[in-house]
């Protein structure tokens, strides 16, 4: 989301401003933008780190204009001028259309501004905004809710972003057809609880999840659909049924279930359990049997056992999830979990995640030699960097790697490709047809 966030601050910049560029030396900037995470405090330190290095060029450099965006701006609040005083804006990321104005009152009145809240701020007009330059031709980001109800008790996202907002649905597919026009075949859909979308057609009428899938569905340049990411609790019949209905929705399901433990479970106030979460899989498998599963976990959650991080570890070899994130838990201030009794030593916390990482690596390993011999309809994207081969995903979203023998028509195709060759878990393949 950061990611797409930063491709919308750009172009709105590049738009508004007729001497605006992008260059990658801080010193020799005019302005600098951070636009932060704090989901964990790991991204909290980066961001700390990275500020030492610009209160030491804006010494040298006292005109130089530091912007903050994103979590660490709603997070901090006000307080943030009293930590960083070098910085000169902070707005949320439901401002970025205003950043423009922001920064030109900023130059004409010399005064810290200070724009954060969580109003649904939309820009219906983005599509005069964006700019081909910052987003890939074959795939894109696109957001189509901000925002969370389910209140975790170790997330920060009720704090930061505020309740669960749903972008109108023909804005999203004014925006996706936009994209289609200009080369992108694949289309990734974003929000802190993706499938938790809800929106309101202009004649008054609700807009689910699925049907968004579906209205997505019929624009023929978009080759696949992706999202991400999701929750159980929304993972619904009509959302699973949409995996019989639409084939563009890729073969990989990223699923967060976060620990294969009711207990801790309970304790993260995630509102489901494991048997509940096995249910939605074994609906989805009877649907598509290629199906390839990737998650999310917790690592060392107050309270965690080692009964309860073996229920993980089972959980994980009964799914044999795929390219999944797994973290130590990391209390932040403001949840409700902050306050818990952790009594588990980093040692074991790290001894707990080392395991679980290598097994989710065995994981990878196993479900690429399953593709060893085997024919993949995969979306080309490019080159890699040395040219030497093309590159594209398979529908479980492995990355494949072929000679095209310099063939650029192969980009944004969709292609056959047999597998030959498997190198330290690298997928290599042989062009079959077009």
């Amino acid at each position: 989301m950061n990611k797409y966030d930063t491709n919308k601050i750009s172009s709105y910049l590049l738009k508004s401003f007729k001497k605006c560029f992008i260059i990658n030396s801080i010193d020799k900037s005019d302005l600098v933008i951070l636009n932060t995470c704090s989901v964990r405090q790991k991204a909290q330190n980066k961001f700390y780190s990275y500020f030492d290095i610009i209160k030491k060029i804006k010494k040298i450099n006292n005109k130089l204009i530091v912007i903050v965006c994103g979590c660490i701006a709603t997070y901090d609040r006000k307080d943030i001028f009293i930590k960083f005083p070098e910085i000169d804006i902070v707005f949320s990321s439901n401002k970025i259309k205003k950043l423009p104005v922001l920064i030109n009152n900023f130059k004409k009145f010399k005064k810290k501004i200070f724009d954060v809240d969580f109003k649904n701020n939309y820009d219906k007009n983005i599509n005069n905004y964006l700019d081909k330059s910052n987003y890939s031709y074959i795939n894109s980001f696109v957001s189509i809710i901000e925002g969370c109800n389910k209140c975790c008790s170790y997330c920060v996202v009720p704090i930061t972003k505020g309740k669960e907002f749903s972008r109108p649905p023909m804005d999203i597919i004014s925006e996706i057809c936009y994209l289609s026009k200009n080369g992108v075949s694949e289309i990734n859909l974003l929000g802190q609880n993706v499938n938790a979308y809800l929106g309101i057609f202009e004649n008054g009428k609700k807009c689910t999840f699925s049907n968004l899938l579906n209205l997505i569905s019929e624009i023929d340049e978009i080759k696949r659909i992706k999202f991400t990411t999701s929750h159980p609790i929304n993972f619904t019949d009509d959302l699973i049924l949409s995996y019989k209905n639409i084939h563009k929705i890729v073969d990989f399901v990223h699923l967060p279930i976060q620990s294969g433990s009711n207990k801790i479970l309970r304790y993260m106030r995630r509102n489901y359990t494991v048997e509940y979460y096995n249910k939605i899989v074994d609906k989805l498998l009877n649907i598509r049997p290629k199906l390839i599963f990737g998650s999310d976990f917790i690592v060392g959650f107050p309270g965690e056992s080692n009964k309860d991080f073996n229920l993980t570890i089972d959980l994980v070899n009964k799914i044999k999830f795929d390219s999944s994130f797994a973290f130590i838990y990391s209390p932040r201030p403001g949840t409700k979990s902050f306050n818990m009794i952790d009594n588990i030593s980093y040692n074991e916390k790290k001894n707990r995640l080392y395991k679980l990482l290598e097994l989710l690596r065995k994981n990878s390993i196993f479900w690429s030699n399953t593709m060893l011999n085997t024919e993949q309809e995969i979306l080309v994207e490019g080159y890699t960097k040395k040219k030497d081969f093309l590159f594209g995903r398979a529908r479980n979203n492995k990355i494949i790697y072929f000679n095209s023998n310099k063939n650029n028509n192969l980009i944004g195709k969709l292609i056959n490709i047999k597998i030959n060759k498997i190198n330290k878990n690298m997928l290599y393949g042989k062009l079959v047809n077009i």
